[in-house]
């Protein structure tokens, strides 16, 4: 899982720069809409509806723009009104695109739209550009497991976090950066390993679904992975696009003349 923490770990730092962008807010926004529709409306008692919050406040989404998205997810009122996305939240679908990019690495897309055929275009369009191509349903997503994650920041004991980890039915844990970890988890697993963490008086700083590739493709020419970020970069700007996972590794002194 390294590889793919150490992009998880890349990403985390350029939406800091991506939550400037007026796409972000419509993303989270969406994810915030879908979550109330699929469940209750109380964060209490919506595992993925508080997960949502919490990510719309870390970008620092307006709690009204987040009560009014909440609203839209609740009464499938027309969510122009939370000025977030146009059309009836409740068209809103989730669909997951397949495709490659430079070199052959398997992409997925995790999309949240009211239409498929513009967000199909616009990902074939992004794809043609930028040296890859968006394949069939099925063409790369048997090379991926999705897993929970819980980042916890400011571990200091990994035998205290091993531990921890164990109680809450973690799989896995690896440390990403200094006093910095991922632990992993099955998918229905997730909030109870995050509370679990916490009662330990660990500090869960994310928690998140993510894609994990069972095999990597190795890149190391310096042109293959700039078409490789700049596809990335164009997938993650589009409005209907929730998050873009890839099945690559580098070598961390490429990735860094990358970001």
């Amino acid at each position: 899982m390294a590889g793919h923490s150490k992009w998880a770990n890349i990403k985390r730092q350029k939406a800091v720069v991506d939550a400037k962008r007026g796409n972000i807010f419509t993303q989270l926004s969406r994810a915030i809409i879908v979550a109330a529709r699929n469940g209750v409306p109380d964060p209490a008692g919506n595992f993925q509806l508080r997960t949502a919050i919490d990510k719309a406040k870390a970008a620092g989404i307006p709690n009204d723009n987040i009560e009014r998205a909440i609203a839209c997810g609740t009464r499938g009122a027309n969510a122009k009104g939370a000025g977030t996305l146009g059309g009836d939240n409740s068209s809103l679908e989730e669909i997951r695109y397949e495709g490659y990019g430079a070199g052959g690495v398997a992409i997925l897309i995790e999309a949240l739209t009211d239409n498929r055929n513009r967000t199909a275009a616009d990902l074939r369009v992004a794809f043609s550009k930028n040296g890859g191509n968006l394949g069939e349903t099925g063409c790369v997503g048997w090379m991926f497991t999705q897993k929970g994650v819980c980042v916890v920041k400011g571990v200091v004991d990994e035998e205290q976090l091993l531990e921890a980890s164990l109680e809450g039915n973690a799989e896995s844990y690896e440390m990403t950066e200094d006093e910095t970890a991922e632990v992993f988890t099955e998918v229905a697993n997730l909030e109870t390993l995050s509370q679990t963490l916490k009662a330990k008086g660990f500090k869960v700083a994310d928690v998140e679904l993510r894609w994990i590739p069972g095999n990597q493709v190795e890149v190391t020419d310096s042109e293959q992975a700039r078409s490789l970020f700049k596809l990335i970069d164009t997938l993650e700007g589009l409005d209907d696009v929730q998050n873009v996972t890839a099945n690559f590794d580098m070598a961390d002194n490429l990735m860094a003349t990358m970001v």
